[in-house]
């Protein structure tokens, strides 16, 4: 077998075993399941709203859900985990399952659209969008679409925080589908914003630096710690300049004192 039928083989199995799961274990809130293959068997984790329903009594819900699975399905030694859905409202699977049982129990379609809109919202959804077709009111079908939030429709992130779950009810009008796709604010990218170069590049100016101050300031006391050459030197030669040029006033002040003293001399000889 080519590796292009084993693939589709097997996305055709796990098709047929959700829907199968999905019928059986529908009072326990089925959400979905995971299939991994490993040497020792198939890996199936099924996810649940009511674990304790699906496990049963001593794990015989387990055991005869394995027992089923193996035979119908032919998985070899097929091992299976029950998790519980931490936040259900944000599940498409069990929203759309939830709309379907409140149909069957009379509660018109735009009245349980309505509620699973704003039960996802107040959730923490980013955007949920519901789509119930077949015939609704007449004998002709046709569908109605309800939207609230944020919905991509197409590109990468829809591919990455949009998900999608589909149900069918029957009514005594007829079939019923129903299509519910919810975009999370989990899986969305983080946002980022641009800023104006100028405005950071003024601010940062405004804004004092204790670093550059604190350097400034180490920087002044060890260039007056270390003594400068040519400054020693310029006052030296002031020194000496100063010493070469002769003061007038020091001059007339000795000749005075040496007149004084010859006065005083002659007056004690002339006695």
């Amino acid at each position: 077998m080519s590796a292009v039928k084993n693939v589709i083989k097997n996305n055709f199995r796990n098709m047929e075993l959700n829907e199968f799961l999905a019928e059986a274990l529908k009072d326990a809130g089925y959400g979905g399941i995971e299939v991994q293959k490993t040497p020792v068997g198939a890996r199936i984790t099924v996810y649940v709203t009511r674990p304790g329903l699906a496990i049963g009594r001593k794990g015989v819900g387990i055991k005869d859900l394995m027992t089923k699975i193996e035979q119908k399905f032919g998985l070899q030694n097929p091992q299976i985990s029950v998790l519980e859905i931490q936040n259900p409202e944000l599940n498409p699977q069990i929203m759309c399952n939830r709309i379907a049982q409140l149909i069957e129990r009379g509660t018109a379609f735009r009245r349980a659209a309505m509620w699973s809109l704003n039960t996802i919202m107040s959730a923490g959804a980013l955007g949920v969008e519901v789509m119930i077709s077949g015939k609704l009111r007449t004998e002709r079908a046709h569908f109605e679409k309800h939207t609230l939030g944020i919905l991509p429709k197409s590109g990468d992130i829809s591919d990455k925080i949009v998900k999608t779950g589909i149900t069918h009810v029957l009514t005594k009008m007829g079939l019923m589908g129903i299509q519910l796709r919810i975009a999370s604010k989990v899986s969305l990218p983080q946002e980022f914003e641009f800023k104006n170069g100028e405005t950071d590049v003024q601010a940062s100016e405004a804004q004092p630096n204790p670093q550059t101050e604190e350097s400034s300031k180490n920087e002044q006391q060890a260039s007056e710690a270390q003594p400068n050459p040519q400054t020693e030197e310029s006052s030296k030669n002031e020194q000496q300049a100063s010493e070469a040029q002769p003061n007038p006033q020091t001059e007339e002040s000795s000749k005075n004192e040496q007149q004084a003293s010859k006065a005083v001399e002659e007056h004690r000889g002339g006695k």
